[in-house]
């Protein structure tokens, strides 16, 4: 087991990580070997999880955060959880809604074509969202032949986990940013414009002054 601050002031938190090891020989003669039998376990956090902003809808990032502290432990469940949050991404972030993900996933790729898909849509992510509906579809459908078995494993899920947060970055926090930086630039110029106006009228205050004064 280690435990491994984090060297950033502002962070300040401790990583706990935890290794299962076995024994086995004859200590009294030297004969001892440690073997590594299990994966690391991640005690804290328990997950690499990546708090989200508000601004993205709850549901969206509840099924993400869950992706990401099940996806050692059944990356199979994950990924079909990460195939939920792309689709609910697709239904809040650009407003199309239909009974399956594959006809959601056609109508946006058919909205970027004709140029009207909001910013940050682009067809190598819709290329990779229709990629990890086939994956996401093995943890959600059973395969005709009950013999035939999928598996997806920790890496795989942490691969679409991480397609989630490039998209979160590009499509919701992008448009947070931009909204906010023109929003700034609004209020620059309404204050300049207020400023401006205000100086107009104490310069036609002064003007008149004197003229009140000579009658």
């Amino acid at each position: 087991m280690q435990a491994v601050g984090c060297s950033n002031s502002e962070c300040d938190r401790i990583t706990v990580e935890a290794w299962l090891n076995q024994n086995y020989g004859y200590p009294s003669y030297g004969l001892v070997s440690h073997g590594l039998i299990g994966s690391k376990i991640s005690i804290q956090p328990r997950s690499n999880v990546k708090y989200q902003p508000d601004y993205i809808p709850a549901p969206i990032r509840e099924d993400y955060i869950e992706a990401c502290l099940i996806r050692n432990d059944s990356p199979k469940a994950a990924a079909t959880l990460v195939r939920r949050c792309l689709q609910g991404m697709i239904r809040d972030f650009t407003g199309i809604t239909k009974s399956r993900l594959i006809d959601e996933i056609g109508a946006l790729r058919s909205s970027l074509d004709d140029g009207k898909a909001p910013d940050g849509v682009t067809h190598d992510s819709l290329e990779a969202i229709d990629a990890v509906r086939g994956i996401g579809n093995i943890g959600a459908h059973m395969e005709k032949d009950i013999n035939l078995i999928v598996d997806v494993d920790p890496d795989e899920a942490q691969a679409l986990i991480e397609l989630v947060e490039m998209l979160f970055e590009e499509w919701y926090i992008a448009r947070h940013k931009r909204q906010m930086r023109l929003a700034g630039i609004a209020a620059m110029a309404a204050s300049k414009k207020n400023d401006l106006a205000e100086q107009k009228l104490a310069a036609a205050a002064s003007t008149a002054a004197p003229e009140e004064g000579a009658s």
